[in-house]
């Protein structure tokens, strides 16, 4: 899969095909060239899966200011007083 096609498929496309795949090897009888084929596509799947997840966990972990920069997120608790 080219770096091209990872930037454009989706976190659930790439979740569903990589769990297609684990079916069908799970399956066990499949030709012993076509589980390494498997394999192969289902590691590209699980680290563009793997990739996205660590970019949103950085989204996560700022929010905008209203001048447009970037600051680490509080969670700020309710005074409850």
């Amino acid at each position: 899969m080219s770096k091209e096609n990872q930037s454009e498929i989706s976190f659930e496309a790439a979740m569903q095909q990589l769990e297609e795949i684990v079916g069908k090897l799970e399956e066990g009888d499949v030709p012993l060239e076509k589980a390494i084929e498997y394999f192969q596509k289902g590691m590209e799947l699980s680290k563009i899966c793997n990739d996205k997840l660590q970019h949103v966990e950085k989204q996560m972990d700022y929010i905008l200011r209203d001048d447009g920069e970037l600051k680490p997120f509080e969670l700020q608790e309710e005074d409850k007083s």
